[in-house]
């Protein structure tokens, strides 16, 4: 399959770089489908074959490095805001309008992880995405942060949060963790003994401009994040939930608290597996063909 490289403009003129896959058979504009990985992920790391699936049942597909991360310009690298990017998919949903092969008025949106939460917000709020896709969400930061953290150590993290504001604030360089660890007492970004093992298998097998490192910020705009608290508003968007029964990374009963609060048209799907599945293997074939189909149904593929 041909794709085209891509470059466009994200919120406040950062240039976002990425990949356009062609709706195979397409004799006129298509449908198109938004794509945007999750917590310091780059675009190599699995997107292109789900890229390659929605393309081959007559989607065009819009994929990109969020800000600060693989080909992608911002500073500082290896940060992720949360507003900016959930901003910037709005500007990726403007830029797949303005192409001659897409249909303007049939523009879904897929995000995975983190991003599955942005899938959540921009839903609600950009009624421009006709058909939603929200695979292993992150879905409340608060909550995330409640079970990620232990009590006694809150106020220590919260005084290293305040302590990195001042250092920035007098020009200093961001403070970094590390994004994964197999340290079982090391901090990281994502603690969990899959997310290591998956993020260093792939970087190793795919995704060589993938870096073991995040801001500090990172996280303390990650804990302020609800995206969970928009879901109501998708409605009357069709959305397809999709979760894993045994993920530690964004868990699924938060998952399923949200899924409560939808409104129809609403599917959920729950996967047997990690957070991690959906990206090789048989949870590939099962988490993208159930995308596909629910893309393919709103909109007209």
């Amino acid at each position: 399959m041909t794709r085209e490289d891509i470059e466009f403009t994200g919120e406040g003129g950062v240039t976002l770089r990425g990949w356009f896959y062609p709706a195979d058979n397409a004799t006129g504009p298509a449908p198109a489908v938004v794509m945007t990985h999750g917590m310091t992920a780059v675009k190599e790391l699995y997107l292109d074959d789900y890229a390659a699936h929605f393309a081959a049942a007559g989607l065009n597909v819009v994929v990109y490095d969020h800000r600060n991360y693989g080909e992608s310009d911002g500073l500082p690298r290896q940060e992720t805001d949360p507003v900016l990017q959930h901003r910037d998919i709005r500007n990726a949903i403007t830029y797949a309008s303005t192409r001659p092969d897409v249909d303007a008025d049939r523009i879904g949106l897929w995000g995975t992880s983190f991003a599955g939460g942005h899938a959540l917000l921009v839903a609600a709020i950009d009624k421009r995405v006709k058909a939603v896709v929200s695979q292993v969400p992150f879905i409340s930061g608060s909550r995330a942060f409640g079970a990620q953290v232990r009590p006694d150590f809150v106020s220590h993290v919260r005084d290293q949060f305040n302590g990195d504001r001042l250092n920035r604030f007098a020009g200093g360089e961001p403070a970094k963790l590390a994004a994964v660890t197999d340290d079982p007492a090391g901090q990281a970004m994502m603690p969990a003994p899959d997310a290591y093992e998956w993020f260093t298998k792939g970087a190793a097998n795919r995704a060589p401009n993938w870096k073991n490192e995040v801001t500090a910020r990172s996280l303390e705009w990650a804990s302020e994040y609800e995206p969970g608290s928009y879901i109501s508003r998708i409605s009357p968007t069709p959305l397809l939930m999709l979760v894993a029964d045994n993920d530690t990374v964004a868990p699924f009963q938060f998952a399923l608290d949200a899924f409560e609060d939808a409104r129809e048209p609403k599917e959920l799907k729950v996967l047997s597996g990690g957070h991690f599945d959906g990206y090789g293997g048989p949870g590939f074939e099962e988490c993208a063909s159930a995308a596909r189909d629910h893309f393919v149904k709103h909109l007209g593929a």
